[in-house]
């Protein structure tokens, strides 16, 4: 099948009236899934171990309508909150969808978040109910609070005949299915309504919950899936990204899905070999995978051997990707990998897009005029070539609605009529914007976001740490890595011994992506005249020093 794409200026596409972008008033992001061909393949699943599965639209579908009904059977209905944690499985589709069609708000969970994660979660989003696969719901059990607004547990497994599937007070996932209808109209729903709310971690207090409605996504189809995916209906589309993080939301699920493209979901450990052989077997088109992946890609032996013939659209998400990287796969492969960047408070905003010239090192171009500006500290864009803070204007109909139950947190991001991103860099006079780092005190470590202060708490829980901060640290594959100072209690010693059992008390604690990869002991803290502790000061150290 041969596509043709007819290719229009950014201005053409985008009018400076962000109201084009706006979804129906009434609109379900569910009902982007429903038009495609009910015989095209929806989804191809491949574990590590070779199992292989696939899963086309009307089956997809079907199954998502049973579990629809039996969750609003069981009592779920409209606004409720519902905590999802499964791994990479054709189930995670079926159930995204389920919820989303009946107006529950998920909230996507990792399954590396512990109990005291989850707590939270539980308690601030006053979530109903958590769907999670078998082997984590013990993590759930673990968890001491009281919860009351908590009143459906429910697991699943493959095939939910696993572990924890039965375990008491766990319902099982298929039985709600059983004897529904394979027919559900989905609940009315505003463009406004909430249909994800996305954990975030900050640099002070607990995560923050951000609200994105139904009218985001079809912003985001717009935008990402079409400018910079560049995902036609068909194509054959591997994002890497797992359940529980909002790229997921982006490229696997909404991407794929509302392109009527089929998407390759492998349920495996990263191996860079066996990457570029899945490549080649599965004949993938659309390629979306993290920096890290790709760093550690371009370092292996031979990579001009393996068949990457298939791709025709390659991109980066999640943090600067390396020039040089950028370069290897150009030289060995002749592909372009275009980078992205935008938050889990939007959708994508300035990026290098199928049909604009890429300038190496660069973050590309505003997906839009005057939607994206650099400003100073009044809101006010600045001249090409300065340094100030990258803003979204506040009409952007994919801009997040709010904070959930703290409305003022947006209102102090605001800057005149753009919201700050905490991001700066610089424009130049072409359009192309040029990262420059962060505001804030956010470790961004192979994609993943990580304020200091989970990283902070958790050592401080240990009985040998007096004090500590947790900055930034430049590492080659990872972009940056998490590295803890540690001002030790009187009578303790700094050892290799200690580092690793301060390691091990992190990971117990929190998600292990966390966890401090690099410790200093030193005697004390850079702090300010009032005592906050300068992890400027810290993190300059680390990046002068180039450790």
């Amino acid at each position: 099948m041969v596509y043709i794409t007819f290719h229009l200026t950014l201005k053409e596409r985008f009018p400076l009236n962000f109201e084009q972008w706006n979804a129906p008033e009434q609109y379900n992001l569910t009902s982007e899934m429903e038009n495609h061909p009910s015989d095209r393949l929806a989804l191809k699943w491949l574990s590590d171990q070779g199992d292989y599965e696939e899963i086309t639209y009307g089956e997809l579908l079907k199954k998502a309508n049973q579990l629809a009904g039996g969750l609003q059977r069981l009592g779920l209905a409209k606004g409720d909150r519902v905590l999802v944690m499964v791994p990479r499985q054709i189930i995670a589709y079926v159930i995204y969808l389920a919820c989303l069609k009946i107006g529950a708000a998920i909230i996507p969970s990792s399954e590396m978040l512990r109990a005291k994660d989850l707590s939270y979660r539980f308690e601030h989003s006053e979530a109903r109910a958590v769907i999670a696969w078998s082997t984590l719901t013990q993590e759930v059990d673990k968890i001491e609070e009281e919860h009351p607004n908590l009143q459906y547990r429910i697991a699943v497994s493959h095939g939910d005949t696993e572990g924890h599937a039965n375990a008491q007070g766990w319902l099982n996932l298929s039985s709600l299915m059983e004897g529904e209808s394979d027919e559900f109209t989905a609940v009315p729903t505003h463009r406004d309504d909430m249909a994800i709310l996305a954990y975030t971690s900050g640099t002070t207090g607990n995560p923050k919950g951000v609200i994105h409605s139904h009218g985001w996504a079809y912003t985001h189809l717009k935008i990402a899936s079409t400018l910079w995916l560049d995902i036609q209906p068909g194509n054959i589309v591997w994002a890497t990204a797992a359940p529980g993080w909002q790229k997921w939301i982006w490229s696997p699920f909404l991407s794929v899905l509302g392109k009527g493209a089929t998407g390759f979901v492998y349920h495996g450990s990263f191996q860079p070999n066996q990457y570029l052989n899945l490549i080649k077997e599965y004949g993938i088109e659309v390629l979306c995978c993290t920096p890290t992946e790709f760093r550690i890609m371009a370092k292996i032996d031979h990579l001009g051997d393996y068949d990457l013939s298939s791709l025709r659209s390659v991109v980066s998400a999640g943090e600067p990707l390396n020039q040089e990287v950028i370069e290897v796969f150009q030289r060995v492969h002749n592909l372009t990998i275009r980078d992205g960047y935008g938050q889990t408070e939007s959708t994508l905003l300035i990026g290098n897009l199928m049909d604009s010239p890429v300038r190496l090192g660069s973050m590309g171009k505003a997906i839009s005029p005057g939607l994206i500006e650099i400003v100073d500290d009044s809101g006010s864009p600045l001249p090409a070539g300065e340094v100030g803070d990258i803003a979204v204007h506040l009409n952007m109909p994919a801009l997040f609605k709010g904070y959930y139950k703290d409305p003022e947190r947006k209102k102090s991001n605001q800057r005149g009529e753009y919201f700050v991103t905490g991001d700066r860099a610089r424009v130049d006079e072409d359009g192309y914007f040029w990262y420059e780092g962060r505001n804030d005190d956010i470790i961004i470590s192979s994609g993943y976001t990580i304020g200091p202060f989970e990283v902070e708490e958790a050592l401080m829980k240990h009985a040998a740490v007096k004090e500590c901060a947790a900055v930034a640290s430049p590492d080659e594959i990872r972009g940056s890595v998490v590295k803890a100072f540690v001002v030790l209690v009187e009578g303790v010693d700094g050892t290799p011994e200690l580092v690793k059992e301060l390691q091990s008390h992190v990971k117990a604690l929190t998600a292990p992506y966390k966890y401090p990869r690099k410790i200093e002991f030193i005697h004390s803290l850079p702090k300010t005249n009032s005592g906050k502790i300068r992890r400027i000061e810290l993190r300059e150290k680390e990046y002068s020093s180039g450790k």
